[in-house]
Order: structure tokens, then sequence, then C-alpha cells
């Protein structure tokens, strides 16, 4: 990925992060996009009826809408995004407390499940979504090693209440099939190819 071609491509553009994930702002100052962040209150609940893509699709959009249009100056690029964890079909949120966290690790424990990015891009006069699945192996966890991570770390604000880059990643993930910062939150290569193509 070279960010000059993407900064010829897209010269004069302001980026926005409409995030406060710690982990989408590393991901995009790693990449060398300069950006700021607005983050405004949107409630995130959604259709019972939609798949997990949708979910995450639906739930990117909805944080677009938080931005008006008109509202958006020239040359400004809007990004959103929301990412869901989905285990046979089923979409796991962020964990209420301890004892939902340690429940949804051990649904997830000794299989595989689908981690969904969402990303909602939005100008003034133009707007585009996509969706990007990622696999995710998890070896059978023990009760000790859920509770070791649950315990130490932070997963009240992750999608079925782990992060790959943690504790858990290291010593639980067997393999991945798909994009790894797909599953830290922010799938930056479709992200990169979808804004040269804007």
């Amino acid at each position: 990925m070279n960010i000059a071609i993407l900064n010829k491509r897209l010269e004069g553009y302001q980026y926005v992060l409409a995030s406060q994930s710690p982990r989408r702002k590393a991901i995009l100052e790693s990449f060398g996009l300069p950006f700021s962040t607005d983050v405004r209150e949107v409630e995130e609940n959604y259709p019972e009826a939609l798949t997990a893509k949708e979910t995450a699709v639906f739930l990117a959009e909805k944080k677009s809408q938080a931005f008006p249009a008109n509202g958006i100056p020239e040359k400004t690029l809007v990004i959103t995004a929301d990412t869901v964890v989905a285990k046979d079909g089923v979409v796991l949120g962020k964990p209420a407390g301890e004892k939902e966290a340690k429940e949804m690790l051990w649904l997830l424990s000794g299989g595989a499940h689908e981690v969904i990015t969402g990303v909602h891009l939005k100008a003034r006069n133009r707007k585009m979504h996509f969706g990007v699945s990622t696999k995710v192996f998890f070896k059978a966890l023990s009760l000790k090693e859920i509770d070791y991570y649950v315990t130490h770390y932070q997963p009240y604000d992750k999608a079925g209440a782990y992060g790959i880059q943690e504790w858990i990643g290291f010593a639980g993930i067997t393999r991945i099939e798909g994009s790894y910062f797909n599953v830290v939150g922010l799938p930056m290569h479709e992200l990169y190819e979808q804004l040269l193509k804007w």
C-alpha cells in the first residue's frame, strides 16, 4: 500500500474517523492516513432479521447518518465502521459484564466464528459502503484461561468479548482466514482499495 498514491488520487481531501475505538485510530495512524475524529452519539440497535454482515453494514451506515450530507465540508470524507462477531449465525455484541464476557468466550472456544466489519464512506455528494468477513478459529479454551483474560484485560468494549491483538489472541487463536486488521476493527486493505476508486 502506498499512501502517496492515495494522497495524489484524493488530493486536498480531509478524513474524519467517526469512531472512539483506539484500535481503529491506531490502524489509520500506522497506515499514515492523516485524520481527525468526530464521535457522535448513535443508538446501536438493529433489526433482528438481518444477517451478521447486513448488521455490521447497517450499524456503520446508521453511524454515518449522524453526519448530514449538507453539513459535511467539501472534500471531506467521513469514515464510520462497526464490527460484529457471529457464531452459527447469531450476532454477538459487546458483553454487558464479566459473566456475559466469559459466556461469549466459552461459546467461541474450540471452534470457528466470523468477524464482520461494515464500513461506510460519506462525502457531501457521494456515499458507499462495504462489509468484510474474516473466519477466526479458537482452540478449546480452559476456564482458567478465560478467567485470566477477562480479569486482566478489558473485553467489555469489544464485540465477542475479545481482542485478537491481546493475550487471548496469542494464546487461543490457532488461525484466521481473511484480514487480520478486519478482526482488530478496520479492514484497511479493502478501505484502501475503495478509497482508490473514490
